[in-house]
């Protein structure tokens, strides 16, 4: 049975922010685009109620027969004599001879609003005069409103929702950013701490067995400085790890490194884990002359311990690991080679080997992890390359490429 994938949680998360913000985005823009287009209709409808009011208006004091009225109204008038006179064909229900008698009768001018008419009605010196106008056309023009309205409500709420989930996925784009540099920090800092602790540990067992044996001070000096220098560069690579995580700072702090004494500290640090597996491991200057660049001490130390763990983690008891240093190779630049004469890999997965936890291919099952893609990043930080080469049975070698730091004339008169 095949197991389910269970969801990545920061995935997840980004997921539920970008549709909680697309969601409230897109109802604000619809409420806001409803809310304008309710107060249209309004607006509009008052306004329409005002005119037709003022035209019945002018109609009852100005027309002097019920013979022609405006289109859509029609004209009563009830006389003194009790005589009444309309247009043809009216409505149903008019003239509202209520009104009519109760304004002849000294009422005031009414304005009524009933079944789609606007009926006022008024008393003048001959006759009490009542104006009945249609409100259809004004309901027709309030329909089309009301429709337009609908209509771009609609439009506006799809350029709502397309604007919504930009909006989210830009909104959202630095939380995903931060949460991807942080989930890369805890994997890096997991990984980069492992090799000190273990170092130190190492250190702390072989001082433990030689105080349980009697050793003199003099005899573990060498080993306690070891330890206490296994303690500031542990310190040292948490502040790298922490200053790497701020991508604008790190290039503040690039210092002249001396590449033979970084080289020299890698072997001192793990001469003790390659005398325990048999291996012999060794530091070789090709040529005289100073090896130094620009860059963090701390990180490129990490770097040359991330692949000398590497070569003892591959060499069975009885081979070598070489750290190889060439200033002089290839014109201002200072090449740094680790090789050793282990298991090897397989040439095609030369590039793969820094790939964050690749797999080897044609038939290699193992797991790479960070550790080289980790000093890939470093050395690209430092305008470096590092390349790969080897073979199945013939042990692999790591080359770093390097810019040569300008020479030191601080000194000079």
């Amino acid at each position: 049975m095949t197991g389910r994938t269970r969801p990545d949680p920061d995935t997840a998360l980004l997921a539920r922010s970008r549709l909680v913000l697309g969601l409230q985005t897109a109802a604000a823009i619809t409420i806001s685009l409803l809310v304008v287009g309710v107060l249209a209709v309004v607006v509009v409808s008052r306004g329409q109620r005002a005119a037709a009011e003022a035209e019945v208006r002018q109609t009852a004091a100005t027309e002097e027969d019920v013979i022609d009225p405006p289109p859509d109204t029609w004209i009563f008038e009830l006389k003194t004599d009790g005589t009444l006179e309309g247009t043809k064909s009216p409505p149903a229900g008019f003239p509202d001879l209520a009104a009519l008698t109760r304004v002849q009768a000294g009422g005031p001018a009414e304005t009524t609003a009933a079944n789609g008419y606007l009926t006022y009605t008024r008393r003048r010196p001959e006759a009490t005069v009542q104006v009945v106008a249609s409100m259809r056309p004004q309901r027709d023009e309030q329909r089309r409103l009301i429709a337009a309205v609908g209509l771009a409500e609609l439009i506006g709420l799809l350029l709502a929702a397309a604007s919504a989930v930009l909006l989210s996925r830009r909104a959202t784009a630095p939380l995903g950013e931060a949460l991807a540099r942080q989930r890369q920090f805890v994997a890096d800092a997991s990984h980069e701490l492992r090799t000190p602790l273990t170092q130190l540990h190492t250190r702390a067992q072989l001082l433990d067995r030689e105080l349980r044996t009697g050793a003199t001070p003099a005899e573990i000096a060498d080993d306690v400085h070891q330890l206490m220098v296994g303690t500031r560069q542990l310190g040292e690579v948490v502040e790298d790890l922490l200053l790497s995580s701020q991508p604008d700072r790190w290039r503040e702090d690039l210092t002249r490194v001396d590449l033979t004494a970084v080289a020299a500290a890698v072997v001192a640090a793990e001469q003790s884990r390659a005398r325990t597996q048999s291996v012999e491991l060794t530091l070789s200057p090709v040529s005289s002359g100073p090896a130094v660049v620009n860059g963090r001490e701390p990180a490129l130390r990490r770097v040359l311990t991330a692949l000398v763990d590497n070569a003892l983690s591959h060499t069975p008891p009885g081979g070598h690991v070489t750290i190889e240093l060439d200033p002089a190779s290839e014109p201002r630049r200072v090449t740094v080679v680790v090789r050793d004469d282990g298991s090897g890999f397989d040439p095609a997965d030369a590039e793969r080997l820094f790939d964050r936890f690749a797999r080897g291919g044609h038939g290699d099952h193992r797991r790479f992890g960070l550790g080289l893609a980790l000093a890939r990043e470093v050395i690209a930080g430092h305008r470096g390359t590092i390349t790969a080469h080897g073979g199945p049975g013939k042990g692999a070698a790591f080359t770093i490429r390097l810019p040569a730091a300008p020479s030191d004339h601080s000194g000079e008169a």
